[in-house]
């Protein structure tokens, strides 16, 4: 989340009366992430989260919405799109489109530990299971096309090293994504960005999960070792933390039980998941966009990551 257009409180109160939430109370900017305009909007009738989107287009945001809502109706702890008295959630605010969403209680853990893991785990084989029959369709859109498209525009800023080991991985990666075996894996729409920062917990208790924009249909296997890379390392090495990996797929596997085929590539996908996030870090790093309150991730973080996933391999 970040703020790249700012809006004022009258301009608020105007879009807010389409809906029947009650007025504002409270407004606020929220600094952190890296992609569209947020804002915390609380009201006489609740607590919400006012989001404008500032690459994603019109027409791939039903695909978000409706999964949100999706999930809310199958007893999974997201936030549910809130409809205006004509029934939309899909909105236009300031020239952008833009979305109410219901806010989820709770604080991010940024240190977890093996009981918070289980439950990411736990959450998601749910998630995935519940998304079976969702009929939203919209590919991936950081996987491996974007990637394809997006490295070479990358490569003047990196060192030699760099570059070799990008470019090499790219093409591991392609490869896989070639296979009968990958072809095979189980897919639906998944969240694809499940990191600390967007789940949620009372106490210990995991009490939801949001920032679904970077949703879309790939394989599950992506969307377990996108949360394995980021729930169950040291943040200084990128070595992987045995107590909470085997928490979180242990917790997972209790939920849906995984193919060999999905095994045999785990580290695979590993470090396609380390792959797609040091890109996108290294183009907000290199080719960034202004935002008013936005600081880029390290992109060497999942450059770690990566070389400590192939190495393992």
């Amino acid at each position: 989340m970040a703020v790249f257009t700012p809006l004022d409180a009258a301009e608020v109160d105007s879009w807010l009366a389409r809906f029947d939430l009650g007025t504002r109370t409270d407004l606020q900017g929220i600094a952190s992430g890296i992609e569209n305009t947020n804002y915390f909007l609380s009201t006489t009738r609740g607590r919400f989260v006012l989001t404008l989107f500032e690459r994603l287009q019109a027409g791939q945001l039903p695909f978000y919405l409706g999964l949100m809502h999706h999930l809310a109706a199958h007893g999974i702890p997201v936030p549910d799109p809130m409809p205006d008295r004509q029934g939309q959630t899909l909105h236009t605010l300031k020239g952008k489109p833009a979305a109410l969403v219901t806010r989820l209680q709770g604080r991010s853990q940024l240190q977890p530990e093996p009981v918070h893991c289980a439950q990411v785990g736990h959450w998601l084989a749910r998630m995935h299971l519940a998304a079976r029959d969702y009929a939203g369709t919209q590919p991936n859109l950081r996987g491996l096309a974007w990637q394809t498209r997006t490295i070479p525009d990358i490569l003047p800023y990196l060192t030699a090293d760099q570059r070799t080991l990008i470019s090499t991985e790219l093409a591991h990666q392609t490869e896989v994504a070639a296979s009968p075996a990958y072809a095979a894996l189980p897919r639906s729409a998944v969240h694809a960005d499940l990191f600390r920062d967007n789940v949620l917990f009372e106490g210990d208790t995991l009490s939801g999960v949001f920032d679904f924009y970077f949703a879309g249909v790939d394989t599950w296997l992506f969307d377990l070792a996108v949360a394995l890379n980021d729930w169950c390392i040291h943040l200084q090495t990128g070595e992987f933390d045995a107590a909470r990996f085997d928490a979180l797929l242990n917790a997972y596997l209790a939920v849906r039980s995984m193919s060999d085929a999905e095994h045999r590539l785990l580290p695979d996908a590993l470090r396609a998941a380390a792959l797609r996030f040091w890109t996108s870090r290294l183009a907000d790093y290199h080719l960034p966009r202004d935002a008013h309150l936005l600081t880029p991730h390290d992109p060497t973080h999942f450059e770690r990551v990566l070389r400590q996933r192939i190495a393992s391999a």
